[in-house]
């Protein structure tokens, strides 16, 4: 079992920065796949970004590519998520999302092999 809880969304303004946190307990915390999800009002959720359990292995959707950044610390049973250059469009709530049993080098966007889930972080972006 892994419990995942998402902080650091907020208010911020087009061209600036946030950073997100998925703190993680459970044992398998280390042995996931770790992914970034996201849901804009009235659209599907989409993938964001994925991280594998070693942080070698890094997949990114080609819309925050070079914007965004995964990264995760096993020790502290956390993910982050920068974010920069941030957009209107990016507006949306932010899940993160985990992976566990699949293999050191699973990564994927799709969210029906993402086994765990937390509760969102909203992220608003003004123009």
């Amino acid at each position: 079992q892994v419990q995942l809880v998402e902080s650091g969304g907020g208010l911020v303004q087009a061209g600036g920065s946030l950073r997100l946190s998925c703190a993680a307990s459970g044992r398998t915390f280390s042995n996931s796949t770790i992914a970034w999800f996201r849901q804009a009002a009235g659209k599907e959720r989409e993938f964001v970004t994925a991280i594998t359990w070693s942080g070698t292995i890094t997949y990114y959707a080609d819309s925050v590519k070079g914007r965004f950044t995964i990264s995760r610390d096993n020790a502290k049973n956390t993910v982050y998520l920068q974010m920069n250059s941030l957009k209107p469009v990016d507006t949306a709530v932010y899940y993160c999302a985990a992976s566990t049993g699949k293999g050191r080098t699973f990564v994927t966007p799709l969210a029906a092999l993402y086994d765990y889930w937390g509760q969102g972080t909203q992220v608003t972006v003004s123009s």
